[in-house]
């Protein structure tokens, strides 16, 4: 690969192609993640800066990410980032965003026609925009042929039924009527609960908490093991901290005890943690001392 925005590792039998959307300073640490104070992230300097914090504006680093996932035969993105062209007026950085993703997917090797399956682990705009795209006026699939995983719950919540997430983010019907509900239209989505395996490699996991229906996918291959949490960490803080839950989490509580738990899980069984939106090499390890976990970067 030599695309800047392309990085891929291999795990078993399935590989893994990471795109990248977008990767700058996004927000105030204290307004990302409100319980993790700056003496949290000066003591952990070394780890954050440069990759997850900006020091000087003191400011969280975020990436946004699509993974590409080929396993058993099939091509499976993970999140579609924010897309182009949205009217996000809550969201100055994503309002009518215009980017080179689909370029990108197509430098890697993916044209649209050739995904099979798309998992949003939730339905937040960041997670779902590419979803689809705008052809004459018109919201249609990005992704033709492919059978999109959504959660049943996410679903109801910020779905009409659920009146949009009742308006707790601006945004929120916005991204359901042009990201969600014209695949409902096309006949391609599948609403899950629970468990679901996607295939003999792939098991989607509800961790709800961030959202109702918030999820994490789990790789395993000849005794490799992943796991796409999404956006149960939005920060490496937030592996030493899991207690801190980040301003976008519906239920901080529930969030929090998702979270350790799918840590806990990771240092068990040497599951490598790839969040929805950490930059460096969007990859960490996670390692037990006692009852408090350690972030390692993945070198690859």
């Amino acid at each position: 690969m030599t695309d800047e925005h392309v990085q891929s590792l291999t795990l078993g039998d399935v590989e893994i192609l990471r795109i990248v959307e977008w990767q700058a300073p996004y927000a105030p640490t204290r307004a990302l993640v409100p319980d993790c104070g700056p003496e949290v992230w000066k003591e952990h300097r070394e780890l954050l800066a440069p990759d997850h914090w900006e020091p000087d504006g003191d400011l969280a680093v975020v990436a946004l990410q699509t993974w590409v996932v080929r396993s058993g035969g099939r091509t499976v993105l993970v999140d579609t980032g924010v897309g182009n062209d949205r009217e996000r007026p809550g969201n100055p950085l994503f309002h009518r965003r215009r980017g080179d993703f689909l370029g990108r997917l197509a430098r890697a090797g993916v044209r649209p026609e050739d995904v099979d399956v798309v998992v949003n682990t939730h339905l937040h705009g960041d997670h779902v925009g590419w979803n689809t795209r705008d052809e004459a006026g018109e919201w249609v699939p990005t992704f033709p042929r492919a059978r999109y995983l959504i959660p049943a719950a996410d679903d109801a919540h910020f779905g009409p039924t659920g009146g949009y997430g009742g308006g707790v983010r601006v945004d929120d019907r916005l991204t359901y009527e042009d990201s969600v509900a014209p695949v409902h239209r096309a006949g391609q989505v599948r609403l899950w609960d629970g468990v679901h395996r996607v295939d003999a490699h792939l098991t989607l996991e509800s961790v709800p908490g961030h959202t109702p229906g918030s999820a994490v996918l789990r790789v395993a291959s000849r005794g490799e093991r992943a796991v796409f949490v999404g956006d149960v960490l939005h920060s490496p803080v937030q592996i030493v901290h899991p207690e801190c839950s980040s301003c976008f989490c519906l239920d901080p509580r529930r969030a929090a005890a998702g979270r350790r738990h799918v840590l806990e899980r990771a240092a068990e069984l040497g599951e490598l943690v790839i969040p929805a939106h950490f930059g460096g090499t969007g990859v960490m390890e996670v390692r037990r001392r006692g009852g408090a976990f350690t972030p390692v970067p993945w070198a690859g």
